[in-house]
């Protein structure tokens, strides 16, 4: 007797299903995606199924280690922050916000790879023809001898080609634009993203062969492509940037064969983008004239530190209840250092508004520069001028209590470096060269300093 059969609707969007009709789909939110598709009973029950054979058992203790020989691209920081290198066979994701320059950092990356001799790059695009491609390379004086163009969005086609030819590295300019011919979606929807990422990711693992895939987001983040990758990928690259200036942040949010805490810092140019090595400098440009309300403290990005301002203004407040506004520092770390300051160092902050900067544009939530911001606000509450060549660290805990920071001697060490003589820090014991130290216990004894 012949199965019966049933009528569903699936999204075309997630692949979720549904018994019924409805205008949007209840999963990912999809207005008009849900399809009315024909199956039988013993289909959706799985019956008939034969049995898989049984998977292959791998003895550990057998396998040969292998030394990983990563592709150094000599950009210094797109290295750092991918782990010294890019790994053969692993499948990488650079996401961003549009126009921030995706495009040209891979461009420049694959320039690179290509004049080491390593092997050929595949630049496949699916957004821009090879004409607009060449321009940009040209523009950005790369290489062309060995940068391959393909212009096909067949997630088959595009693999068989890499299985053949086995390049150094792959870029697929964008994940969004290809497309699997056996789901029944369009192109750039949830589920034929995740298809072609599966397809690259068994062509990295089987030939060796590093794939690099972009990703595009929106402006706030919320597109759900790019994220529902960062599971299947061994390393997720976010690009990003801050609207006032052209530094660009390269920072990674997982690395299988690296540190995450890495950060790379950019300057964008016109003929692409440039390195900042001393990072420092940049930062703290600006904020170098001796005013009340400046202190310059040191942060952890990795293994880097580097030098921040810390700007304060505090002021008599126009209506009865105080405002609170910080820019790259957590608020509600504010309010917190601003109320250990009244209770603690008896500074009468109720009726004085306090607003927070970070020069730079930068968004920074190190715990070190607790003690930096609270002596901003009290340089600014009394008018008092802090020497540019004093570097202030040390968190400040509820009680008032001046705690030690991580990587102390490190962070003294670039200070010096760039030219500061005094030092404010905790009371732990740390070499700090020919810098003099001023060692504090409590927030109270800022007022002498």
């Amino acid at each position: 007797m012949s199965a019966k059969l049933k009528n569903i609707y699936v999204c075309s969007n997630c692949g979720a299903q549904s018994i019924k009709w409805s205008g949007r789909c209840l999963e990912c939110g999809g207005w008009g995606t849900l399809q009315l598709k024909t199956v039988g009973e013993d289909e959706m029950k799985g019956a008939g199924t034969p049995e898989s054979a049984p998977a292959e058992i791998i003895d550990l203790n057998k396998i040969k280690e292998i030394s990983l020989n990563r592709l150094a691209t000599g950009i210094g920081e797109f290295d750092r922050v991918v782990g010294s290198g890019i790994v053969p066979g692993s499948l990488l994701l650079l996401s961003g916000e549009p126009g921030i320059g995706k495009s040209t950092i891979v461009a420049q990356v694959a320039d690179k790879i290509g004049q080491s001799g390593k092997g050929d790059v595949f630049y496949v695009s699916g957004e821009e023809s090879a004409a607009q491609v060449k321009s940009r390379l040209d523009r950005l004086n790369c290489g062309l001898d060995n940068i391959k163009f393909i212009s096909e969005t067949d997630a088959d086609k595009i693999c068989s080609a890499l299985k053949k030819l086995k390049p150094a590295l792959a870029i697929i300019d964008s994940i969004q634009t290809v497309y699997c011919p056996e789901i029944q979606s369009e192109a750039g929807s949830l589920n034929q993203i995740r298809g072609a990422a599966v397809k690259f990711l068994e062509v990295a693992k089987q030939d060796g062969v590093a794939v690099l895939l972009i990703g595009h987001i929106t402006k706030d983040g919320q597109i759900a492509g790019p994220k529902s990758l960062e599971h299947i990928v061994d390393t997720v690259i976010y690009l990003e940037a801050d609207t006032t200036n052209d530094y660009r942040v390269l920072r990674a949010m997982k690395n299988r064969f690296g540190s995450v805490n890495e950060l790379g810092i950019f300057e964008m140019t016109g003929s692409g983008f440039k390195e900042i090595v001393n990072p420092s400098l940049v930062f703290v440009e600006s904020g170098l004239e001796n005013i009340s309300g400046s202190v310059l403290s040191a942060v952890m990005e990795g293994t880097r530190p580097f030098i921040v301002n810390v700007q304060a203004l505090a002021t008599k407040t126009s209506f009865g209840y105080p405002q609170r506004r910080a820019s790259g520092f957590d608020l509600n770390r504010l309010q917190v250092l601003v109320a250990v300051l009244t209770k603690k160092a008896k500074i009468n902050l109720t009726a004085e508004d306090v607003v927070l900067n970070i020069v730079g544009g930068l968004k920074l939530n190190d715990p070190a520069m607790d003690l930096a911001v609270s002596l901003a606000i009290i340089s600014s509450l009394l008018n008092k001028v802090i020497d540019n060549k004093t570097i202030v660290l040390g968190e400040v805990g509820l009680g008032g209590e001046v705690r030690a920071v991580p990587k102390l001697a490190d962070r003294l060490k670039e200070a010096e470096k760039l030219g500061f003589t005094r030092a404010i820090i905790p009371d732990a014991k740390v070499s700090a060269g020919k810098m003099k130290i001023t060692k504090i216990k409590n927030v109270s004894e800022l007022i002498g300093v």
